[in-house]
């Protein structure tokens, strides 16, 4: 009697685990019928699809995603254009009509049937199962179509990138050592990638194309967009004119030099002068590969080219000083390009990190005022000149000296003047300990005014850019340069560190 119980209560047991599954595997099935529906509900489209964990994963394009048993078969128009079912060559042609998903059943001889077509493929895993249960999973002409064992169906877009291109009238056509921008218009662009190749050789991996050519020529340009579907391509070609251009300073943007010595002597700056008239006369002396001074730290200018300085292999550009063998009064080197197209400095900047940049001495974010003397000193050599106080918590005067008569503070500025930058440790010291013999040496590389400008260690290489965070950046070309005294330091009866500009190099032209 007992072993009749105990016979009793195991089959309970069996039968309650098995209501158990059933309702789960309801459930699961429910809920996946759930997602698909709202999935049409919120207009979504596939934008790829994976099989992981027993499941096939299919992302949507708001990022969520959906997770299909792969128990369901999956089919598809492989690359010779034949159906293909479960990763098997049908042999079958696919005809698929744009836009319609195909219809697909299981016959009764148990062959999977696309379109009312025996495919020849046996359909027996599929067979029997029940009417919620999904049986196919089928992807053709950007639809993804789920077919339940019944026999209904719930498509979804399953797009591939689509790519607008609008060309001028004649062809895309431009000069050498020009930015050539291309904005495509893409459909469908969530999850896709892009690759951009000119002459085969791929150049960006954006949308958008931002390139420069060096070289006059008729160049083939490539664009690939493509996400987990499938992809879409445009080709074009692009004709680039020969140009010649100046090699050097043609426009200054702004100038605002520190206190120093050689300030309003280079240029002649005078209390009835403005910013603009004081940029003018930079541009002139520039222009006329003349020399401006920067005074001491923070004293900057902003300058331009005709042509853009392309980034090549190896270094691009030298900005010419007047260093010369242990005396050096380097400038930290900015650049910029013009990606708003509107001939103006006022993009995102990139710090030259030279060789001082991750120096434990170098000061980033370092910040000094100045203040303007209620009088000029009689003393020709008076020390406490011009006061200036840091965001350091130091003070200290810049010193006048015999050898320059003339204000150094500059003269049509007001009553304070506070400069920003990157503070680097000078070089500076005494050789004969007496004060009557001074040094500055150069820093390793990567300054205006550091070496002399026929020396290879006074080039700049583009590469060596990074952005406000101190990562590196891979830019393709320069438009501005911006140059500030990097040194707040002095050499006794030299006066201040003071960096001079007289002109700009770039090494890509003759």
């Amino acid at each position: 009697m007992l072993s009749v119980i105990l016979l009793l209560s195991g089959c309970y047991k069996d039968d309650i685990n098995d209501l158990k599954n059933d309702v789960n595997n309801l459930k699961e099935r429910m809920a996946q019928y759930e997602n698909l529906l709202d999935v049409l509900n919120k207009r979504l489209y596939v934008v790829s699809y994976e099989t992981k964990d027993g499941n096939y994963v299919i992302t949507m394009s708001d990022g969520s995603k959906l997770s299909v048993r792969n128990a369901s078969s999956f089919i598809e128009i492989g690359e010779n254009g034949n159906w293909w079912i479960d990763g098997i060559d049908s042999g079958n042609k696919a005809i698929a009509e744009e836009g319609k998903a195909p219809k697909i059943a299981i016959g009764q001889n148990g062959n999977w049937f696309i379109n009312d077509e025996d495919t020849g493929v046996s359909a027996a895993a599929q067979k029997g199962k029940d009417a919620a249960e999904i049986i196919s999973v089928s992807i053709t002409n950007g639809i993804m179509t789920f077919t339940f064992a019944d026999g209904r169906t719930i498509s979804i877009p399953a797009n591939t990138p689509e790519i607008t291109l609008t060309s001028p009238n004649g062809g895309f056509v431009l000069d050498k050592m020009r930015w050539f921008k291309v904005l495509p218009q893409i459909k469908y662009p969530v999850g896709a990638t892009y690759k951009w190749l000119v002459n085969n050789e791929e150049v960006s991996s954006t949308a958008d194309l931002l390139y420069i050519f060096g070289v006059a020529g008729t160049y083939n340009i490539e664009l690939i967009a493509k996400n987990g579907v499938g992809e879409d391509s445009k080709t074009f070609t692009v004709t680039v004119n020969e140009k010649a251009y100046n090699n050097k300073i043609t426009q200054v943007f702004d100038f605002l030099p520190a206190p120093g010595q050689f300030t309003n002597e280079l240029p002649n700056g005078k209390i009835t002068d403005t910013d603009e008239t004081m940029r003018l006369k930079a541009e002139t002396a520039l222009t006329a590969n003349g020399m401006v001074s920067l005074g001491g730290f923070g004293g900057y200018i902003v300058f331009g080219f005709d042509h853009t300085v392309i980034n090549k292999e190896g270094n691009d550009f030298i900005v010419l000083g007047n260093a010369f063998n242990d005396w050096a009064e380097p400038g930290i080197i900015m650049v910029s390009y013009d990606s708003n197209e509107n001939g103006k400095p006022d993009d995102e900047w990139f710090e030259i990190a030279g060789s001082e940049h991750n120096k434990a001495t170098t000061i980033k974010n370092y910040e000094i005022t100045y203040y303007k003397p209620e009088t000029e000193p009689t003393n020709l050599n008076e020390p406490n000149y011009i006061r200036w106080t840091d965001n350091q918590g130091a003070t200290g005067y810049l010193a006048k000296n015999q050898w320059h008569r003339q204000s150094f503070y500059p003269l049509w500025k007001g009553e304070t003047l506070t400069y920003k930058g990157t503070f680097l440790k000078s070089n500076i010291y005494d050789k004969s300990g007496v004060g009557n013999n001074w040094a500055n040496p150069a820093y390793e590389w990567g300054y205006a005014d550091n070496w002399a400008n026929g020396d290879v260690r006074a080039q700049i290489d583009i590469s060596w850019a990074v952005n406000a965070k101190g990562e590196s950046v891979k830019l393709k070309g320069i438009d501005f340069v911006r140059v500030y005294n990097s040194n707040r330091a002095e050499g006794g009866w030299l006066g201040e560190v003071s960096t001079e500009i007289n002109g700009f190099k770039d090494l890509n032209l003759p």
